[in-house]
């Protein structure tokens, strides 16, 4: 249920205990981004679901992760089930309307959907850097390699590009410690290693062509409604860094390619971020620097930004201030811990006089939630307990037959299927070497030949001998040499350089003299 300014959330209830106040988020400001948490089995997958309906409805393309195969029914036609027929009528939600949307599966491996791909270049050190949890040393070193790969044209596209660059890096050590500071062939070894770490982990899928186009997830249907982008995160979710990590590549690369639009009447993109709590831990400080300025800047950018995760604590303050729409659920308050996430959670809501919203928290049922979203002028309005709406479309996985009818119909069905193997790093530096071998094995021949044959040029033969092959025989001499005679001979040349300059000089003075 949307209307064209706004997507309908639920239902809140009063002092009466009756939902009768209609909660919903305005589009305006929904590229103010969002936060949904709540312990597990509460409801955000079903919030994160509804919220993905009401974008789509309303012209906004979405983006999410499917943890658990369970956001995948979004694409079906949802079923009647008493339950949500009951929460429907409970929150007045008439006609109570069933749909399927607008779905493009996406597939790191490429096994439940699309293959996404990028290139190293496009990752960069940094976000390379942290996906192999490399030192502050070895993250020089990936620095100083990405600066080589620019200097001399090397393209760094897949993984074996990046070994081959390291490789010849660990060859020239030496020449490179002296222009860019110590690149030590330890920390190479250690950051191949971490290459191969990844490559077991299925990072090998992950790099190369053809790389997403941001275009391709950010499309509309002929009807006006906006794709939902839904990848396949359950096999991903084994490597919870590649997870994270991928995820904040694809932040970066809106932020970097989308232009500024300001605010717009509607977001032109909806990103949320599940298991968030991924991305900041153990994350170095510099990286959540990076998270706090692409959060922030992107929403000029017509970007939407929704972390999903089970505790507020899991997000960093400086992120968490950024996060204007609140949606709650129930959090457990049993240890010392969880009572101060709930702490946290109850003091970031506008406070409503009707109740306590710590002990709200504490006491919410499945599918209820405090809601805060931004009012007129980007004021955040009194929290509300909120009984979210049923989703229009189907609870639950499609079958393995349902999700692969819907990729092979897919708007991008073709494009990125098959990998593409170009000339890149790894063949332009085994085509140096080769023709390195080639140069030192012909260089090699000549000195042979010239060993067998004597060389072509010769030197002038005092003697009175012939002088054919007296260079290669003058050397074998002078290396016959004895320290004593070397030293003779140095003493009789000075001597003699000697007298002829006194010798010239007088020659010419007698004539100076003489005229």
């Amino acid at each position: 249920m949307t209307s064209e300014d706004s997507i309908f959330l639920g239902a809140s209830r009063h002092n009466d205990d009756t939902y009768q106040r209609a909660e919903r988020l305005l589009l305006k400001y929904a590229n103010r981004h969002g936060l949904v948490t709540g312990a597990t089995g509460t409801g955000k997958t079903v919030t994160l679901q509804i919220l993905a309906e009401g974008f789509s409805n309303a012209g906004v393309p979405v983006f999410c992760a499917d943890v658990k195969g369970d956001l995948s029914g979004i694409a079906a036609m949802g079923e009647e089930k008493d339950v949500l027929a009951k929460r429907a009528a409970t929150i007045k939600l008439d006609p109570y309307e069933f749909q399927e949307f607008p779905v493009i599966f996406w597939d790191l491996f490429g096994e439940k959907g699309h293959p996404i791909r990028t290139t190293v270049s496009e990752m960069g050190p940094l976000l390379l850097s942290r996906l192999m949890d490399l030192s502050e040393a070895q993250e020089g070193v990936m620095n100083i390699a990405f600066r080589i790969a620019d200097e001399e044209g090397l393209l760094l596209l897949d993984m074996k590009d990046l070994q081959a660059l390291l490789s010849h890096m660990a060859e020239r050590s030496d020449e490179l410690s002296t222009r860019y500071g110590n690149v030590s062939k330890l920390s190479v070894g250690a950051i191949q290693r971490s290459l191969l770490v990844l490559e077991q982990q299925g990072g090998t899928h992950f790099f190369g062509e053809p790389a997403l186009k941001i275009a391709d997830i950010m499309r509309t249907t002929r009807d006006g409604r906006g794709a939902i982008s839904v990848l396949a995160a359950d096999k991903l979710m084994m490597n919870p860094r590649l997870y994270a990590t991928f995820l904040l590549w694809l932040l970066s690369e809106l932020f970097e390619e989308l232009p500024e639009v300001g605010d717009p009447d509607k977001p032109r993109l909806v990103f949320f971020f599940d298991e968030a709590h991924l991305l900041f831990s153990e994350a170095p400080k510099i990286l959540i620097d990076r998270v706090e300025q692409v959060v922030r800047l992107i929403r000029s950018k017509g970007v939407g930004v929704y972390f999903v995760t089970q505790n507020p604590l899991d997000v960093p303050e400086t992120v968490l201030s950024q996060l204007g729409n609140r949606i709650q659920h129930a959090l457990r308050a049993y240890t010392p811990r969880e009572q101060k996430a709930v702490k946290v959670a109850a003091e970031t809501f506008r406070p409503n006089p009707d109740f306590d919203c710590f002990e709200a928290i504490t006491q919410l049922g499945v599918g209820e939630a405090l809601v805060s979203t931004l009012e007129a002028k980007g004021v955040p309005s009194v929290v509300q307990r909120t009984l979210i709406r049923p989703p229009s479309s189907r609870m639950g996985p499609l079958s393995e037959a349902e999700r692969q009818k819907i990729v092979q119909q897919s708007p991008v069905a073709g494009q990125y299927d098959e990998g593409v193997d170009r000339e890149s790093a790894f063949e332009m530096l085994q085509e140096k070497a080769a023709a390195k071998a080639k140069a030192e094995e012909e260089m090699r021949e000549r000195e042979e030949a010239d060993d067998r044959e004597g060389s072509r040029w010769t030197l002038p033969d005092f003697s009175g001998g012939s002088s054919r092959g007296s260079s290669t025989r003058r050397t074998s001499s002078y290396r016959r040499q004895t320290v004593t005679e070397a030293a003779v001979k140095s003493v009789v040349r000075s001597i003699g350089t000697t007298l002829g300059r006194e010798l010239i000089r007088g020659i010419l003075g007698s004539l100076k003299r003489g005229r």
